[in-house]
């Protein structure tokens, strides 16, 4: 008898095994993503250039990094501010009297060569333009030359420069986001997204070559996208959050948990257009990008990181530099990484970076660029105060969602 039942155990228990797997199967096969599959997601794969650029001369250093771009001859260009360097422990040769040998802020924007060689340099106020009271954001246009926003508090303006700093146009005018009521003793300013021709401290400038436009992340102050003539600077179309008008009221503090804002949030920090004429804003609070058609239509949306606050999630894009911009490189400066998305699906397949201050790592990672090779160039503000490369390798798996710091391998390890 004990023999029997315990046979009839055994095929029962055999038999619900059997159950189990076919059920698994089944739930691979209607929903879900196999092993096998996950194995076989592909995305654009980095390393860190720890000897990228070389030391630069004359006992400089760079403040905080807020502006990245290359241009055709893949010259990688930086905007940095010289304000936030540190009097008593970082710039002591130029205090008077000088308290030390070391060091000095070098000049606003360095261009360094693909090897990292500085080979230019330029920036500042002179005759002719108004310097930004706070140098925000840097971009080669389709000809070469350098646009340059600013986000200081009388920042209302953005600088046209060639390559090697001749300079060519200002758009808008400093001061123009003055209260009415604004003296020296009770300073104000307010937005308006609605003016035709000034800015409300500018963060970022992109183009889109085919109709010869600027689009501006504009951006602290104001909230919204401006669509320029990049010869003229004619202010052609704006818009807000989802396609409609812009509007300057404050919105208080992010909430993840609260339905999603019908308006940006300060700042608007990037506009970028696509080859195939989309264009994707960083709303950077907000923690989100949104996607629009070239005239302002809305087309999509995606949260990033959604329960990040304080300086959000969404800093800076990039794409990669094939025909079809297959992906995209997302800053994220509070959490300290980039993330490579699908452009597409807006899906984020992997990233890369940790906090931290040694080669690979972030603190505050602002901008992001490519060159023609698909290389990464980043720049970090606050207390970062750097510039990085990130050597493109191709293609390869997604072993893992968060990379961390994408050291250089040795060949032992390959």
């Amino acid at each position: 008898m004990e023999s029997l039942k315990g046979k009839r155990n055994v095929v029962v228990g055999t038999v619900f095994l059997a159950v189990l797997v076919a059920l698994a199967v089944r739930q691979a096969s209607l929903g879900g993503t196999s092993a096998a599959e996950e194995s076989d997601l592909q995305a654009p794969m980095f390393e860190v250039d720890p000897m990228w650029p070389k030391p630069l001369p004359n006992h400089w250093i760079i403040g905080s990094a807020v502006g990245v771009t290359v241009d055709s001859r893949d010259h990688v260009y930086i905007v940095h501010r010289q304000g936030s360097l540190n009097a008593r422990t970082e710039v002591g040769a130029v205090q008077d009297p000088p308290t030390g040998e070391c060091c000095v802020p070098a000049p606003q924007v360095l261009e360094f060569d693909p090897e990292g060689n500085l080979v230019g340099h330029f920036g500042g106020p002179r005759d002719g333009y108004d310097w930004p009271q706070s140098n925000h954001g840097i971009t080669a246009d389709p000809k070469d030359n350098l646009w340059i926003g600013g986000n200081g508090p009388d920042d209302a303006h953005m600088l046209v420069f060639t390559r090697d700093g001749k300079f060519l146009h200002q758009f808008g005018m400093p001061g123009a986001r003055r209260a009415k009521d604004y003296t020296d003793d009770d300073k104000k300013w307010g937005g308006n997204s609605h003016d035709k021709e000034n800015f409300g401290r500018v963060a970022e400038v992109a183009f889109y070559s085919e109709t010869n436009e600027a689009f501006v992340a504009d951006g602290y102050l104001n909230k919204r996208v401006v669509v320029l003539d990049a010869t003229t600077g004619e202010f052609k179309r704006y818009w807000g959050a989802y396609g409609e008008e812009p509007n300057d009221e404050d919105l208080g503090r992010y909430n993840p948990d609260a339905p999603l804002a019908k308006q940006f949030r300060n700042p608007v920090h990037c506009a970028e257009p696509s080859h195939d004429g989309l264009v994707y804003v960083c709303d950077r609070p907000n923690d989100r990008i949104q996607v629009f058609k070239l005239d302002g239509t809305f087309v999509k949306e995606k949260r990033i990181a959604k329960n990040t606050l304080g300086d959000g999630a969404v800093w800076d894009i990039a794409f990669s530099k094939d025909s079809e911009q297959k992906y995209i490189f997302v800053a994220d400066g509070k959490n300290m990484k980039v993330y490579i998305m699908e452009r597409e699906s807006l899906e984020i397949l992997t990233s890369f970076g940790d906090g931290g201050r040694q080669p690979g790592q972030f603190f505050a990672v602002h901008n992001v660029a490519t060159d023609s090779k698909g290389n990464i160039y980043t720049v970090e503000t606050y207390e970062g105060k750097r510039v990085q490369k990130f050597v493109y390798k191709g293609l390869g798996p997604v072993e893992k969602k968060d990379q961390g710091v994408v050291w250089p391998t040795t060949e032992d390890e390959n």
